[in-house]
């Protein structure tokens, strides 16, 4: 194998920068309901709450693969509720970076529920009920109490999911394909290269960029999360 040379071209450029808004996109969008979801079985007493906890997770242990595939199923063009939103809305998924988005939000989503779930199971209850008794509303406690509390564990669960966004393949090229400049993220560009004849040269470099930068958002979480803490 010839010396891998690291400078990238325009269109592995174009994946990294693809990769980074896919990852970014999925995170943010996620991020709210990660945190009501993370509070309500954190603090929830309700029938059906292990069935929930295991529906939140359940993309943890489906084959990404899987995934992809009942996300065509659904939101495909043709038929369903991916037709309705495209005739309707012009709302289209599938084989747009958007449907690229929604899948590595839907994978990812679990990091970042069990991050913010840990810390608020972990945190004090009776700062609300102190809170409670000094007259402050739900609405107070969760703004004054909760949310800076669950910033360790949101800063955490965000990262790690950015970095896992960063990682996927399997749901993303089932859903919306190998599109390059449009769903054609940093895994798939690997993929591609490793289907031309001497394009391990370059599948290497794009491999060796991937573990950089997930080693660098790993690292970052922890730092952020260490520092949210103090």
């Amino acid at each position: 194998m010839p010396p891998i040379q690291f400078q990238l071209t325009p269109a592995e450029i174009e994946a990294v920068l693809l990769s980074l808004r896919i990852a970014g996109v999925a995170v943010a969008v996620a991020l709210p309901f990660a945190f009501a979801t993370a509070l309500l079985l954190a603090r929830g007493r309700f029938f059906g709450k292990t069935l929930l906890d295991g529906i939140v997770h359940l993309p943890l242990v489906l084959p990404p693969v899987a995934l992809g595939f009942l996300l065509l199923v659904l939101l495909g063009t043709r038929a369903g509720l991916g037709a309705f939103l495209a005739e309707n809305f012009g709302i289209r998924f599938v084989f747009h970076w958007s449907g690229a988005a929604l899948a590595s939000a839907i994978l990812s989503f679990p990091f970042q529920v069990r991050a913010i779930r840990l810390v608020l199971e972990a945190r004090d209850n009776g700062l609300d009920d102190a809170a409670a008794t000094l007259g402050a509303g739900w609405w107070d406690r969760l703004v004054s109490i909760t949310l800076p509390l669950a910033l360790p564990g949101m800063i955490a669960g965000a990262v790690t999911a950015f970095a896992a966004c960063l990682g996927e393949f399997g749901a993303i090229i089932t859903f919306v394909s190998n599109i390059p400049g449009e769903t054609q993220t940093l895994p798939l560009a690997i993929y591609s290269a490793l289907q031309q004849p001497g394009g391990e040269t370059v599948a290497m470099r794009l491999a060796s960029l991937s573990i950089g930068l997930a080693l660098v958002f790993m690292v970052v979480a922890q730092r952020l999360q260490r520092r949210a803490v103090r």
